[in-house]
């Protein structure tokens, strides 16, 4: 694939959740697409929602932010907060007012070459608990953050569906579904799209480790082909990265696509 040079273009603010199967590369598209904005000179705030996700920030060339969950008290505590809500009715605001991208608190971001790093939490130890904390903070957070008229927020999710049970997705303006050549990648796209229309959030389609003939396979497999946007093959550059943990600092044409295309919808 040829390296993409920045297009003049609309500047469209933009939250955008990732989501699919795991191992799909739903990791490897958000490093990909933050790179891309961040070489048009967009401000880009990649947001690592997945407490199981160990590898997003290397793909960024960044060290591991701080959990930002600790800047809250830490786990215990955002998880009594929680226990409030279910048991009083009561709020749990976490996060008072907004934040924007350069309000964020600087000790829990990562950045390198234009590109920020926030990982909501991570778990650490076995048996610590559930993950619930981290996805009432996860939502709260998208929430709470008021973007300027360039920025580009992308929120990387765990594998499956419980994003949407936290309220993660209906925060986001679009949701990039990753798809792999796999029979669970074409059951839970039929899934999510049902979700993402009952939340009235605009859901697209990134095929993903393709080839000619297994790209036009899914195009007739999926359901309502027309919410394919890109088609990323598979390439060596790509796939070396992620098994070496390398950043992923080169830009490809269909990535760019992806963002112009995103620019106009």
């Amino acid at each position: 694939m040829q390296a993409t040079e920045p297009n003049k273009q609309r500047k469209r603010k933009m939250k955008i959740v990732i989501c699919g199967k795991g191992g799909s590369g739903k990791s490897t598209l958000a490093a990909l697409l933050a790179r891309e904005y961040a070489r048009r000179n967009r401000p880009v705030l990649v947001v690592d929602t997945d407490e199981s996700n160990l590898g997003l920030h290397r793909l960024l060339g960044t060290d591991a932010p701080p959990d930002l969950m600790n800047y809250f008290g830490g786990k215990k505590t955002v998880g009594a907060k929680l226990m409030t809500v279910i048991r009083d009715g009561a709020s749990a605001n976490l996060i008072e007012g907004t934040w924007t991208l350069d309000s964020l608190p600087k000790d829990y971001v990562a950045e390198d070459h234009g590109v920020r790093l926030v990982a909501i939490g991570k778990i650490h130890d076995a048996g610590e608990g559930c993950a619930c904390p981290m996805g009432m903070l996860a939502g709260q957070f998208l929430k709470s953050l008021r973007l300027g008229d360039a920025d580009v927020v992308i929120a990387d999710t765990e594998a499956g569906i419980e994003h949407f049970g936290r309220g993660i997705d209906q925060e986001a303006d679009v949701i990039l579904m990753v798809l792999d050549p796999s029979f669970e990648s074409l059951r839970l796209a039929e899934k999510i799209v049902g979700m993402a229309e009952k939340i009235g959030v605009p859901l697209y389609y990134v095929l993903n480790k393709m080839d000619p003939a297994m790209a036009a396979r899914m195009r007739k497999e999926v359901a309502e082909s027309s919410r394919i946007v890109c088609e990323i093959p598979q390439e060596p550059g790509i796939l070396e990265a992620g098994l070496g943990g390398q950043a992923l600092t080169d830009g490809y044409q269909t990535i760019g696509t992806l963002v112009e295309v995103l620019e106009r919808r």
